[in-house]
């Protein structure tokens, strides 16, 4: 080796770098981000924003690495009116009093019709959204009134999808819906994370750590199963980044939806128990978000224990909103959710006002905890227990399709039980899951839910 090429500089190629894996490409998240959170920071909004359309080379990404510091290290702005701490003592000490709602335990039989009910549910929901994740609401309205299908209360099919159906939609559905005879659910994130919850009870049990949490993940998929925060910290661990703080390094989306749908399995296991769930959901979170990013986790846990002893919608949600910051923004909004409802607002003026105030053309605001959770929320009370009403209505809004399927369908599977839930729904996955977990690449449902079963908590 001569002179020269030792002296050569090693760099990436800044251009092809993944944008999930590269802070200084998502420089405008991280500002709004922010600013979200109550940081001082408004007045350097233009200089973020003058980063972010850089071109991509060494120079950006020191500045950004500046940029990282100057957010870290900011101080809250005066008159914030949020608190929204991080850690479980915090959020535990921030609740507000609740009275506990009567949660009787169900016998053993319809523990697991209600377990199996909360797989297959999750799964069912999922696979309604998952042909059109990405899609704006105009466009998913057009194609569901030209097929019939609107309000939507089934799957979009391939067969239906013609020409004359897709004319004029930008959105590539002839090539994302599934035929009628596709046999199974096919892998999907939101449906991995059920198997990653599994593995992770299997292997360090009810007294998991947060980094075990981390090994697990490592130990199951490649990197390229995660997207967002969770790519983020699997890309924090390998720097040796431990929980907490693989969750806030360099992790711009560390209060999107990513958390939210990883907490079904921590509500299966602790039926009638949200209080443990939500800790469970926490250890699980605080790997890879902060804040309303935890809290969507605790959240739909806490909601998923209290539906295996309660049936009434309103009080499953508003149990698990007692999990979290009596002052958090996911708190206020799922209040005015609620009050909406309960004050005679139609659905349809519901979710506008969800699109009013959330800008689904911004990938921040689409992929949010806060304004899925509010999709989730108002499906739940608008639908009426009415599993395809509920599943199709938080599929049709648009935002984060098959994430809040999967959530609304996964406490109404619970709620209802298996036996319950709509055969044109569960009858199409044919009782199998596919999934690029480590070991279980296609699975039977009824099987993972019976692997579930030994880790329920069956007394409270």
């Amino acid at each position: 080796m001569n002179g020269a090429e030792m002296k050569r500089e090693i760099l990436p190629s800044y251009e092809k770098q993944p944008t999930w894996e590269c802070y200084a490409k998502e420089l405008d998240v991280e500002i709004k981000q922010s600013i979200e959170e109550g940081k001082d920071v408004e007045q350097y909004k233009d200089l973020f924003e003058t980063v972010f359309r850089m071109p991509e080379n060494k120079y950006k990404n020191e500045i950004a690495d500046v940029l990282f510091k100057l957010v870290q290290e900011a101080p809250q702005k005066e008159g914030y009116p949020y608190v929204e701490p991080s850690d479980i003592e915090g959020i535990r000490a921030a609740r507000a009093p609740f009275e506990l709602i009567d949660l009787p335990m169900p016998d053993d039989d319809t523990l697991f019709d209600k377990l199996l009910g909360g797989w297959y549910g999750r799964i069912c929901g999922c696979l309604l959204g998952k042909p059109v994740e990405g899609i704006m609401s105009d466009e998913l309205k057009k194609i569901l009134e030209r097929t019939n299908n609107y309000p939507m209360t089934r799957y979009i099919d391939k067969e239906e999808i013609t020409d004359e159906v897709a004319e004029g939609i930008s959105f590539p559905i002839q090539g994302c819906a599934y035929p009628r005879d596709f046999g199974r659910m096919p892998c999907d994130d939101d449906t991995n994370y059920m198997i990653v919850g599994l593995r992770l009870l299997q292997w360090h049990g009810r007294d998991f750590t947060s980094e075990k949490v981390a090994h697990t993940w490592l130990g199951t998929q490649v990197k390229n199963a995660y997207c967002t925060a969770e790519r983020i910290a699997y890309r924090n661990f390998v720097m040796g980044y431990l929980p907490p703080e693989s969750a806030e390094y360099k992790n711009p989306y560390r209060e999107w939806i990513g958390a939210q749908i990883r907490a079904d399995f921590f509500g299966y296991i602790n039926p009638c128990d949200p209080e443990t769930a939500a800790d469970m959901a926490h250890r699980d979170a605080s790997i890879s978000h902060i804040k309303n990013g935890i809290y969507g986790e605790m959240w739909v846990a806490a909601m998923l224990a209290a539906a295996y002893g309660c049936d009434d919608v309103e009080k499953v949600i508003r149990r698990g909103m007692a999990e979290l910051p009596k002052d958090s923004r996911i708190v206020e909004a799922l209040e005015k959710t609620i009050e909406k409802y309960k004050s005679g607002v139609s659905m349809e003026d519901c979710f506008a006002d969800i699109h009013a105030r959330w800008d689904e053309h911004n990938g921040h605001d689409w992929t949010h905890t806060v304004s899925n959770a509010e999709i989730v929320a108002a499906s739940l009370l608008y639908g009426e227990k009415d599993y395809a009403k509920s599943v199709g209505m938080s599929v049709m809004t648009g935002f984060d399709t098959d994430c809040n399927g999967a959530t609304v369908g996964s406490i109404l599977g619970v709620m209802l039980g298996y036996k319950a839930l709509p055969a044109s729904f569960t009858d199409r996955v044919c009782d199998t899951l596919e999934s690029n977990i480590m070991g279980f690449n296609r699975v039977s449902i009824t099987e993972m839910a019976k692997k579930t079963l030994p880790f329920v908590k069956k007394e409270v």
